[in-house]
């Protein structure tokens, strides 16, 4: 794969378009935030596998923010592009519509962005082709994933630092303002 010329973001872009159906229900009677994760899964797995060649599992999903409810017998479509690739991971970008052909509407509902790394028949991790990218929106895209790989990683950073070096007392202090009880032994 080292020598490998690239793939272009269109050779792996991925749609999957799902009938919204009562058993997919919450008890609010829209469709479960579970199952769209389920969809937006697949649709992430299918569009990484393709570029890399290879079978991609799952290391984070970024971004999940449910913008609007889906509804029983919507028509949902998940968009999937690669949007970044490492040397063994992919970040693919995920935009979730759901069209409701009665009423003729369409929504936008969702964009997540899913981290796959790709695995060879040995399972070991696997070096995935570079991306070609040969539009704007796609540097675009290429550079908000980079971006926020970063700042995940320096958030995450600041979070082991904040529990090594938690102040019981200062914690409880301010914690003083928020809705919680604190009831220690």
């Amino acid at each position: 794969m080292e020598n490998h010329p690239g793939r272009t973001v269109d050779y792996s872009k991925t749609t999957i378009t799902e009938l919204m159906i009562p058993s997919y229900a919450n008890f609010g009677g829209k469709i479960h935030g579970g199952i769209l994760l389920s969809l937006i899964d697949k649709v992430a797995y299918a569009c990484a596998s393709k570029h890399a060649g290879n079978y991609c599992v799952t290391v984070s999903v970024d971004g999940v923010e449910f913008l609007q409810p889906v509804e029983v017998g919507d028509l949902v479509s998940l968009h999937a592009s690669v949007n970044f690739v490492g040397n063994t991971s992919l970040v693919i970008g995920i935009k979730v519509i759901a069209e409701n052909v009665k009423r003729g509407s369409v929504k936008h509902t969702n964009t997540s962005y899913v981290t796959m790394v790709a695995k060879g028949d040995d399972d070991k991790l696997a070096t995935v082709p570079p991306l070609i990218l040969d539009k704007t929106v796609e540097v675009r895209r290429f550079y908000e994933a980079m971006t926020r790989k970063e700042l995940n990683k320096s958030f995450n950073k600041r979070m082991d630092e904040t529990k090594m070096n938690l102040d019981v007392d200062e914690a409880i202090k301010l914690l003083g303002s928020q809705r919680c009880k604190i009831d220690l032994d």
